[in-house]
């Protein structure tokens, strides 16, 4: 085994489960965390043309949220190692709620900005 710098735990060299569920778990809340960051930076970009600064802090505020999500999922891939060897259920329900409100706010958000965009800008759109 390799070791690593600092209190994380060591990575196995070979697999010692070959369907390798908690790798792809951890590239799954990898791909959640930059989905979240590019619509974050989408919908602060739109807001700020449009001179909506609350939904640009908003859109700021997911970017960060995207980050926080893509560090925590490293974290936990390097953690998950001993709990899988010893049997345990490595499933970590809070984030897995925190991800689904988080994720039925921001559509919340986001649909909200779409009709006030429409209602506010719907005389400029034609011409």
């Amino acid at each position: 085994m390799r070791q690593r710098r600092g209190r994380r735990h060591q990575r196995p060299l070979n697999s010692f489960d070959p369907p390798l569920p908690h790798e792809r778990t951890s590239l799954a809340w990898e791909r959640t965390g930059l989905a979240t960051v590019i619509a974050g930076a989408l919908l602060a970009r739109t807001a700020s043309e449009h001179a909506h600064y609350l939904f640009g802090v908003f859109g700021a505020l997911w970017v960060a949220v995207g980050g926080v999500v893509i560090f925590w999922a490293e974290f936990r891939y390097d953690s998950l190692h001993g709990p899988l060897r010893a049997g345990e259920n490595p499933v970590h329900p809070t984030m897995v709620r925190f991800v689904g409100v988080a994720t039925v706010s921001f559509i919340g958000f986001a649909l909200m900005l779409i009709v006030y965009l429409l209602l506010t800008d719907a005389p400029t759109l034609g011409s």
